[in-house]
C-alpha cells in the first residue's frame, strides 16, 4: 500500500532535525508549514515550493501559534501531522541559572508544545485524524548534572506525550515522543546551546562548552535515519508511544531503568510500609 501525502506543521525548521524533515518531506512531495524564527531562510533554502508554506511564529506566544494554525487550514485545508521539534539546551547547574533564564527555558521546550498542542487539538479532533510527534531527548528519562532546566522541560514533555495519547485515543489522534541522543546537526553553530549569565566556578560549566565544540560534527547520530523514521511513523496504524532514538539514548535510558528497579526494590518494604495497621 502506499502512503498518501500528508500535511505537517513542524515547529523549529530553521535548523536541526526540522530542517532535515522539511527538505525529506518537501523531496516526497508532501505539504510542510515549516514554523520559524527566521522563515526567510527557508524560503532560500526551498525556494518556489508550493509544497511549503514558511511562517514566522513565536511558539511562546499562544495568540501567534493559533494565528499560524488558523492560516495553515486556510491554506492547506487541514493538518494530518504535527511535530514539535523547537526547543534549546541551557547549560549551568541550578544555582547558576537565574529564575529567568530557568523560566525562559521551559517556555520554549515545554509552553511553546503546549500552545502548539491546544491550537491543533480541535482541528484534529473534529477531521478525527492526525499524527502528533513530540521530540524529546534522553535528558527527559534521565536526570543530568548541569541542564537541570533541560531535563525538566523534557521530562515534561514525556508526561505529557503520555497523558495525551490516552486523552485523545478516542478521537484517531496518536501520539508518539521521540528521545534523540546525540545526532549531527548544527546545534552548536546555531545557538540552540545556551549558557548563564553568570557561571559559577566551582561548577566548571565552561568544560561542556569546550565539549559542544569539539563534538559537533563527530556525533554518530545520522539526522537523515532519525527523520524518516519519523516520517514513516505517521504512516502507523500502532505507533509506539516512546521510541528511542540513537544507541546512546537506549543504553542510557535502559541501564537508568535498571537501577531505578534495583533501589526500588532495596526499599520495598519501607515502600509497602505505609498503609493503617
Amino acid at each position: 500500500m502506499i502512503a498518501q501525502s500528508k500535511i505537517w506543521f513542524i515547529t523549529g525548521t530553521s535548523k536541526g532535525f526540522g530542517w532535515h524533515l522539511t527538505k525529506l518531506l518537501l523531496s516526497k512531495g508532501d505539504k510542510v508549514i515549516a514554523t520559524s524564527r527566521t522563515p526567510e531562510n527557508l524560503e532560500k533554502d526551498f525556494p518556489d515550493n508550493d509544497n511549503l508554506l514558511a511562517l514566522k511564529v513565536d511558539i511562546t506566544s499562544d495568540t501567534d501559534v493559533k494565528n499560524a494554525v488558523e492560516k495553515s487550514i486556510q491554506h492547506f485545508g487541514r493538518i494530518d501531522a504535527v511535530v514539535n521539534n523547537a526547543g534549546y539546551v541551557l547549560i549551568g547547574s541550578i544555582e547558576e541559572l537565574t529564575d529567568q533564564e530557568f523560566r525562559d527555558t521551559v517556555n520554549v521546550n515545554l509552553f511553546g508544545t503546549l500552545n502548539v498542542l491546544r491550537a491543533v487539538l480541535p482541528h484534529l479532533r473534529k477531521q478525527k485524524s492526525g499524527n502528533i510527534i513530540n521530540i524529546a531527548s534522553n535528558a527527559g528519562y534521565v536526570g543530568m548534572s548541569n541542564v537541570a532546566a533541560y531535563n525538566a522541560s523534557k521530562f515534561a514533555i514525556i508526561g505529557i506525550s503520555e497523558a495525551l495519547r490516552l486523552e485523545t485515543k478516542d478521537f484517531g489522534i496518536k501520539v508518539t515522543v521521540i528521545a534523540p541522543g546525540q545526532f549531527r546537526t548544527n546545534l552548536w553553530e546555531s545557538g540552540a546551546i545556551k549558557f548563564p549569565s553568570s557561571p559559577i566556578k566551582e561548577y566548571s560549566t565552561e568544560k561542556f562548552e569546550d565539549f559542544f565544540k569539539n563534538e559537533t560534527g563527530k556525533q554518530v547520530g545520522d539526522p537523515y535515519k532519525l527523520v524518516k523514521i519519523i516520517t514513516e511513523i505517521a504512516d502507523l496504524e500502532d505507533p509506539p508511544s516512546h521510541l528511542l532514538l540513537g544507541k546512546d539514548t537506549y543504553d542510557m535510558v535502559i541501564e537508568h531503568r535498571i537501577n531505578e528497579k534495583k533501589e526500588f526494590d532495596k526499599w520495598k518494604e519501607v515502600s509497602l510500609s505505609t498503609n493503617f495497621d
